[in-house]
């Protein structure tokens, strides 16, 4: 999950800077209100279940365009 985690990063903080997020801070959905990035993944609450198989959490503010 580690390698999983540090490849969002590298997008989020290079190619997708403004679309892609990244935290890995204790968060709820209340947090990313008003937040314009497309997606903001969440490190604390994915995982990895199995060496080829990995759940991962993102966020973002359906009401952002209204």
């Amino acid at each position: 999950y580690e390698d999983v985690k540090a490849a969002i990063r590298y997008a989020a903080d290079g190619p997708l800077r403004g679309i892609l997020g990244y935290t890995d801070e204790d968060v709820v959905s209340n947090d990313f209100v008003g937040d314009s990035r497309s997606s903001i993944f969440d490190a604390k609450a994915g995982l990895a279940l199995s060496p080829t198989f990995v759940k991962l959490v993102s966020w973002y503010d359906n009401e952002w365009g209204y």
